[in-house]
């Protein structure tokens, strides 16, 4: 059975002590990227997206004009 927030004592912490608590477990999943593996549809997925890119790179969107469009939408 998976380990719930009651289970493991976290209720009880604040939204900044959670939120510490988040940072240091995305530090140790991050310090050995190896460990973690990206399922095949992902990949594809990803290939797929490259290919479309170099294939007409400017087909897309730059990030600045899509936070643009965003924070003009109400």
């Amino acid at each position: 059975m998976p380990a719930m927030p009651a289970m493991l004592g976290l209720g009880g912490l604040s939204v900044e002590e959670r939120m510490m608590l988040l940072e240091e477990l995305w530090d140790s999943l991050s310090a050995d990227p190896e460990q973690l593996s990206v399922p095949e549809s992902q990949k594809a997925d990803l290939d797929k997206r490259l290919a479309a890119f170099v294939e007409n790179p400017k087909a897309g969107s730059s990030w600045e004009d899509v936070k643009a469009r965003l924070k003009g939408q109400p």
